[in-house]
């Protein structure tokens, strides 16, 4: 156990050591790179992608894996827009349906994960589908705009000591569930479920009802996301959203978290999402093209994966 624990806080040592040299190098390289302007938008472009990578760590420590992240992050927003712009809710009964739309996305993956038996990839890549084509029904394929709601467009931008509300709530959508993880029941079981299904099983745990518990609170976080980013947006767009799962779960990878279940936490976590947004901003500002920019993104993901194999094997 010990050896254990040594291991994951030298994992997460070592992603806090990269984050610290790309910050260095990218701050040698360019002088805006640490401009107050440019660390805004760094913790803004994390927030999005930071609650989400929060969410999916639980679902990759039970072992499993949610493809429709992304746009189950824009369904939540497209149900906000619905309720708040179409038939005119109240703001924050529509923030609450768009969350809870999330979380009803997620209860549903976990059920036919949990109960249907279907491999996780499978029955989220069909949920994947299934809230893109709603998102565009739902919107009639075009944005629904927030522009005559400035107290929603408040949510993700209003100032609390300087800092953009939406940076606010990512920190602490991360420490709720970083508690969640460590010290509740929920954690402990997720753990568990991750490291051994079977013997969890047989100790009289009921497996199923927990990872349809674990997946709807994961769906929960990919819908407060959505309202960040409708917030950010000052719109719901209907379109957005595949593409963010790839970034999510790379964050939770080179956070530490294993795609072979039972390891993983939310500081390596948000480490993660921090190391993809400066390695981005970074190379957006030394001008390098977007294709690298994937390219490189793409190298260090695998990297990670191979790393954690290593250090299995090792085990």
């Amino acid at each position: 156990m010990a050896g254990k624990m040594n291991t994951k806080t030298l994992q997460t040592i070592l992603a806090f050591g990269s984050l610290i040299l790309l910050i260095i190098i990218f701050a040698i390289a360019s002088p805006n790179f640490l401009k107050f302007e440019n660390i805004i938008g760094i913790l803004l472009a994390t927030s999005v992608n930071g609650i989400l990578a929060v969410g999916i760590t639980f679902i990759i420590i039970t072992g499993g894996i949610d493809l429709s992240l992304g746009t189950v992050m824009t369904f939540g927003s497209v149900v906000a827009g619905v309720f708040i712009s179409f038939w005119n809710f109240p703001i924050p009964l529509g923030v609450m349906m768009g969350i809870m739309a999330g979380g009803f996305c997620g209860f549903l993956n976990g059920v036919a994960v949990a109960r249907l038996k279907l491999p996780p990839f499978i029955a989220t890549l069909g949920m994947m589908m299934i809230t893109k084509g709603l998102n565009l029904v739902l919107s009639g394929t075009k944005p629904i705009y927030f522009v005559d709601k400035p107290v929603f467009g408040q949510i993700a931008a209003f100032p609390v000591l300087g800092i953009p509300l939406g940076v606010v709530i990512f920190f602490a959508s991360a420490l709720v569930a970083a508690f969640i993880l460590s010290k509740t029941i929920v954690g402990r079981y997720t753990y568990a479920i991750g490291s051994n299904e079977e013997a969890t099983r047989l100790s009289g745990i009921n497996t199923d009802a927990w990872k349809i518990g674990i997946y709807s609170l994961g769906g929960l976080f990919f819908g407060i996301a959505g309202i960040v980013m409708a917030s950010r947006l000052q719109s719901a767009q209907p379109a957005l959203g595949p593409g963010y799962e790839l970034d999510a779960i790379a964050a939770a990878v080179i956070g530490g978290a294993s795609l072979s279940g039972g390891e993983g936490n939310i500081l390596g976590t948000i480490i993660g999402a921090f190391i993809i947004t400066v390695l981005t901003n970074g190379l957006r500002i030394l001008s390098v093209p977007q294709e690298w920019q994937m390219v490189i993104t793409g190298l260090i993901v695998i990297s990670s994966v191979y790393l954690d194999i290593l250090r299995r094997k090792v085990r």
